[in-house]
């Protein structure tokens, strides 16, 4: 299925976009997401787990005096509504975030009409033999989609999510999902999305979003600053 033939934006950004410090933790967070596949998947014997072990630690004691409490993170809504950067990076993000070893990555671009994502998730993400947890599919439609509804500009939060299993959706396959902003009425937006293994649907969601006063959200921002 070809991409369309439409203006976009992208939260995929060159390394001319990042500081030294930021490259360096998506550096590292690759890393990090390199040994949580091995270690899923990993037979090595007793004596080579000491080893990882040991140099595990020493990673762990390098970074234990730098832990800051509150890490600057912010969402597509908080973004664009709680006087956040519109074009933050959303390193620490679970599901997206470059710089969380976490996240499978995955790599969002917007469309005028739509939201595409690409990831690739490996064995840490396994429910169903070869196959992704359903939990995870589901955290992505909720990004792919709360990105979606933002497209109407005026954004709000999750309210209900809805995902149907087509098929077992595949590990170590660059999934693509695809979601869209189908209506609004009053404060209830209305999105839909699907999630595609080349050309096979192997999911499909419904996420209904709901306006919020996002002041709110702002002070929420505050008092975790404050924390």
């Amino acid at each position: 299925m070809s991409e369309p033939a439409t203006d976009r934006s992208t939260f995929r950004f060159s390394d001319a976009d990042i500081t030294p410090r930021r490259a360096e933790m998506r550096r590292l967070a690759d890393h990090a997401r390199l040994l949580i596949e091995r270690l899923a998947a990993t037979d090595a014997p007793h004596d080579v787990l000491e080893r990882a072990t040991a140099h595990m630690e020493a990673a762990a004691a390098e970074l234990a005096d730098h832990g800051a409490k509150v890490r600057s993170y912010e969402g597509f809504a908080e973004s664009a509504n709680a006087g956040g950067d519109p074009h933050a990076h959303f390193d620490h993000s679970p599901i997206i975030g470059q710089a969380n070893p976490i996240a499978p990555p995955l790599h969002i671009e917007r469309y005028d009409d739509k939201v595409v994502a690409r990831a690739t998730f490996g064995s840490a993400y396994e429910g169903p033999p070869g196959a992704v947890h359903g939990g995870m599919v589901a955290a992505a439609f909720d990004e792919v989609l709360g990105m979606a509804q933002s497209l109407g500009g005026n954004p709000g939060m999750t309210g209900t999510l809805s995902v149907r299993y087509r098929k077992p959706t595949p590990l170590h396959r660059e999934l693509r999902f695809e979601g869209t902003l189908d209506r609004v009425d009053g404060r209830k937006l209305f999105t839909s999305g699907r999630c595609f293994d080349g050309d096979t649907v192997t999911a499909e969601a419904e996420g209904l979003f709901i306006t919020v006063d996002f002041s709110k959200i702002a002070a929420m921002m505050e008092q975790r600053k404050g924390s």
